[in-house]
């Protein structure tokens, strides 16, 4: 019977930069997860590696070559390379290392892929679902308002799917009628919610009697997962009539379209979103910039 391969043994320059980037970088856990994981998928699948001041620039080259022939996205890929790159970067401010071997490879361009939106209809047909259907026996009997609350929420904060798990009770201000929200690079920002949202919110809690801690809870009244809510999204899309696939993040990105829609500033939705850069956010208007071009194209006699 073959033995299983050997672990890599542990990598004490991983082990300082992570560290760095979560104590000094404030990273997500998300980005720590994905960083580690493209730097340990560079060690696995590159045969012959020794250490990392061994590795040259043919070497990138090659991981970058194997990845496109195994068709991974590009998207993934710039990921992998912002881990290799970021990396390679602190081993030169912190060991001092002269040469950064990842500023000769060139990585494909990004996709230019415009985010998939919602209707407004589509929207409104999502969020009234959790109070019009029946939940599971085994459901707590607040199921519903809390489903209810967290969809109301999404669309009407923006919020990130791990900004909006980590809400605590306390976030929630009704007087002024915004979440206290910790964004990335342990950045804080205020994000207004509609009444929908809030009531949503106040219902919620009382049926659940959420008064402190965690704001959405799970029936074993812990702190709701990602992944818990990712499925209470899947579920209603599942339940709607919509073509189109819903995530966490497709409600964000309706969220910003449909404000620039109805007129609003471009910095205004940058701040919304608790984009660092606004080139990030103006992807949004050439959606909304399409969108026009479609109703001008239906709705103009000359075109």
């Amino acid at each position: 019977m073959p033995r299983p391969p050997k672990p890599p043994p542990p990598d004490d320059l991983v082990a300082s930069f992570l560290q760095f980037m979560e104590f000094e970088r404030h990273s997500s856990p998300m980005t720590l997860r994905n960083y580690e994981q493209a730097l340990r998928q560079f060690r696995e699948t590159h045969a012959a590696f020794v250490a990392w001041d061994q590795c040259d620039a043919a070497d990138y080259r090659k991981y970058l070559f194997d990845l496109m022939k195994r068709e991974v996205g590009r998207s993934t890929i710039r990921l992998h390379f912002a881990a290799l790159r970021s990396f390679h970067k602190y081993l030169g401010r912190r060991h001092g290392w002269k040469h950064n071997p990842l500023l000769e490879v060139q990585l494909p361009k990004r996709e230019k892929k415009l985010p998939v939106v919602l209707t407004i209809t589509q929207v409104v047909e999502m969020l009234e679902l959790p109070m019009k259907v029946e939940h599971p026996k085994q459901a707590p009997d607040w199921a519903g308002e809390r489903d209810a609350a967290v969809l109301e929420t999404f669309y009407s904060s923006g919020l990130r799917l791990a900004e909006l798990v980590s809400l605590n009770v306390e976030d929630i201000d009704i007087i002024t009628e915004c979440a206290r929200v910790m964004g990335k690079g342990r950045k804080e920002r205020m994000c207004p919610l509609g009444p929908l949202a809030l009531n949503a919110i106040q219902r919620y809690r009382a049926k659940a009697k959420v008064h402190e801690g965690p704001l959405f809870i799970s029936k074993l009244r812990r702190r709701i997962t990602s992944q818990a809510v990712a499925d209470i999204v899947d579920k209603y899309w599942k339940l709607s009539g919509i073509p189109v696939h819903i995530t966490p993040h497709k409600l964000r990105h309706s969220f910003a379209t449909h404000l620039l829609n109805n007129g609003a500033d471009l910095r205004a939705v940058q701040t919304l979103l608790g984009h660092a850069s606004l080139s990030t956010t103006q992807i949004y208007t050439h959606v909304s910039t399409q969108r026009m071009k479609e109703v001008y194209d239906k709705a103009h006699p000359r075109a």
